[in-house]
């Protein structure tokens, strides 16, 4: 801890207060010099006699004035307008004071009482307060830009600083501008703005030139050898944002962007710059859901098994905030629960209660004991082996975890009276061309299944999306860190495409699910137009600052056994039965006719059947099926 040295801070307030005091006499001097010649009747003496009789009480008023103000309580490194503003009310006040003061020495005959022969005039009091005003500022501004200055060189000469280019000329670009100054441009110092506007372009913004619209991005980054780019379009729309950072990608610069008002809203600092990340370069609008329909969570006991794993966990964050009574977590792996109930518990104060129960839900005993415990009224189920390559590996362990693990879950909610119960699943159950896929099928099923056994008693729904992005096992921390190591990012095929969605995102609709479910229907988010994984990881290297196939080079490697070029959101067959829900952006898929007597036999034969069966059997619950072979790709 840096110790304070109240001695030179005493002696650096005793030479400013002196500085102020030379300075509000001598303006008073200089104004009345100024205007000497008009008045031949009084010498230069006499008016030095003059001026020396007001010293002591005009000085004793300016330094209670301006300490009344603050001023020197001030860190004028860092001053700004306030500091400023408090100068000139106190000079302005002090001002008006002197003219009190003259008058009253004026009547006890003093050599003041030249004032009734007009030698004191409006203008003397006029021009020596704003002289006032001037030097005491003056200097304190001087100081401030010198000290800028010289730290400025000291840093040029230890390190290169960025040269920045701001996007968006407005409210935001002049608060980040300013933000970078008052840091003395150790962030970078902004030397261009551009903005779409055409009533801005040429203009500057807190002396910044604005030189183009958003478009010509590139070619002014490479006219003005810009570093770092940074966008500050908070009102913007997220297709307009997506498309400037797009185009800022391109030019290799490091990108940057300013909270957007929803950040804002949620109670992001207004100057905090952030990396852009790849979600910010999703292809569409991230979709917001209402609020109100996720009402149901309040007051209630919600059970989260999975609760510790990547979407799991940014679920309780999210019901966290419908203010349910308890949230239970129920996983088999410990360390992210307690990590979650430790975030959750300093983040919401205690409330809602956060419990870790440790098991799996293959286990039905287990998962009673935790019914039992805690009596559950909302149940999201989240616990799921995911991973297509590990799950074609190891098929019978998919069907136990992700099958047999749903039916448990599902079984116990019902015996315990659970009102609502949402299953995760996933785009690759539509036609699916793997194990896991196949199993995420049968899941579906399973929840179709027990909402017609349970008579309505408890309301079923299924919530299925695509890839993630960021959840633990994705292809972005896994390019990620192939970038860290140098390269190379290995992409299985240059034309796959997915559809992503962000963690917030995902668990948001799993909660929405919730409210808008009346019984058995698999519940799809309108993910807009899938990304193609090779421009996805081109753009990932390059906001990571390098240059793809130079810098940090891709290679294809084949798709994987199981893995598809593409993904669908619905079966063929529920394509004509899909509706629009309230939410413009949810649809809703109606249950399938099964026959439930079939569907158990196959349960029970799926349980008892040998690793080399367990695909004949899925193809024979799931007809559309179909294995998908891995093929190389020829470079």
């Amino acid at each position: 801890m840096r110790r304070i040295n109240w001695k030179d801070m005493f002696t650096k307030q005793v030479l400013m207060a002196t500085y102020d005091i030379i300075a509000v006499n001598l303006a008073y001097v200089i104004a009345q010099l100024s205007i000497h010649a008009v008045y031949e009747e009084a010498s230069i003496e006499t008016w030095l006699t003059i001026f020396g009789e007001r010293f002591l009480p005009v000085t004793i008023v300016f330094f209670m004035l301006l300490n009344a103000f603050r001023v020197y309580s001030s860190m004028w490194e860092y001053a700004g307008i306030r500091e400023l503003s408090n100068i000139v009310a106190a000079v302005f006040i002090g001002g008006l004071s002197s003219v009190a003061i003259d008058i009253s020495m004026a009547r006890f005959g003093f050599a003041m009482a030249v004032i009734d022969r007009g030698c004191l005039s409006a203008y003397v009091y006029v021009l020596g307060t704003v002289l006032a005003m001037a030097f005491v500022g003056g200097m304190r501004l001087a100081y401030r830009l010198l000290r800028r200055y010289l730290w400025s060189r000291q840093l040029q000469k230890q390190s290169k600083i960025d040269r920045v280019m701001i996007v968006g000329a407005g409210d935001m670009g002049m608060i980040i501008i300013s933000e970078l100054g008052a840091g003395n441009y150790k962030r970078g110092k902004p030397v261009v703005a551009v903005d779409d506007n055409p009533a801005k372009i040429g203009k500057r913004l807190r002396g910044v030139p604005v030189r183009g619209n958003c478009s010509e991005i590139p070619e002014l980054a490479k006219r003005y050898k810009i570093d770092t780019i940074i966008m500050c379009l908070p009102s913007a729309g997220t297709e307009r944002q997506t498309e400037i950072m797009r185009l800022a990608v391109e030019t290799g610069c490091k990108l940057k962007t300013s909270p957007s008002i929803l950040e804002m809203s949620e109670g992001v600092e207004v100057n905090r710059i952030r990396d852009v990340n790849i979600s910010d370069l999703l292809a569409r609008p991230e979709v917001k859901l209402d609020p109100k329909v996720c009402n149901y969570i309040t007051g209630q006991t919600v059970l989260v098994t999975g609760g510790g794993g990547s979407i799991g966990s940014e679920l309780c964050r999210q019901i966290s905030k419908y203010d349910p009574e308890r949230i239970v977590v129920f996983d088999i792996y410990e360390n992210n629960a307690y990590m979650l109930k430790y975030q959750l518990d300093s983040y919401n104060k205690g409330k809602p209660e956060m419990h870790i129960r440790i098991g799996s839900i293959r286990d039905e005993n287990r998962l009673r004991e935790v019914f039992e415990e805690f009596k559950p009224t909302v149940v999201f189920h989240a616990a799921a082996h995911k991973h297509v390559p590990l799950m074609e590996d190891s098929p019978k362990e998919a069907v136990k975890n992700n099958i047999f693990g749903t039916y448990n879950v599902a079984k116990t909610a019902i015996d315990f009276g659970v009102k609502r119960f949402v299953s995760i699943s996933t785009d690759k159950a539509v036609n699916p061309a793997n194990v896991m896929g196949a199993t995420k099928r049968v899941t579906e099923m399973v929840v179709q299944y027990f909402q017609r056994k349970c008579g309505g008693s408890t309301m079923f729904a299924a919530v299925r999306f695509g890839n993630v992005l960021g959840s633990n096992g994705s292809v972005i921390p896994i390019f990620t860190e192939q970038i860290k190591e140098g390269g190379p990012v290995t992409v299985t095929h240059p034309d796959i495409t997915r559809y992503f969605m962000t963690i917030p995102e995902a668990s948001q609709l799993v909660a929405q699910a919730g409210g808008l479910a009346n019984g058995g229907e698999v519940f799809v988010l309108d993910m807009g137009e899938p990304v193609k994984i090779l421009s996805l990881a081109e753009n990932l290297i390059r906001l990571s600052g390098y240059k793809p196939y130079s810098e940090i080079d891709i290679k294809f490697s084949g798709l994987r056994p199981g893995e598809k070029l593409y993904e669908e959101l619905v079966l063929e067959e529920e394509s004509n039965e899909r509706r629009m829900t309230a939410n413009n952006k949810i649809f809703v898929t109606k249950p399938l006719q099964m026959d439930d007597g079939l569907f158990e036999k196959k349960l029970e034969e799926l349980k008892t059947a040998e690793e080399g069966d367990i695909r004949r059997i899925l193809k024979e619950i799931v007809p559309n099926y179909v294995e998908q072979q891995s093929h190389g790709i020829v470079h």
